[in-house]
């Protein structure tokens, strides 16, 4: 029952790890700097809507969710 569970604790656990790295060397330094991502501030007030940035993340995951499927 639990095998399962633990195997996708295994890959979330690898995904992390790789994303962490690539944060951390500056390979996602484009995300969040988009086009169509939205930046305002004023004073003491910063907002921030990462609209493009989350429908790319978006269409990745459903791509990698398809294949993961037929698979």
């Amino acid at each position: 029952m639990f095998q399962g569970f633990g195997n996708w604790m295994i890959v979330a656990g690898v995904v992390l790890i790789l994303a962490g790295l690539a944060t951390h060397f500056g390979l996602l330094g484009w995300f969040g700097n988009l086009p169509g991502d939205i930046r305002f501030r004023r004073g003491g007030f910063q907002l921030f809507i990462p609209i493009t940035s989350m429908i790319i993340a978006s269409l990745l995951f459903s791509v990698v969710m398809m294949v993961w499927r037929r698979g």
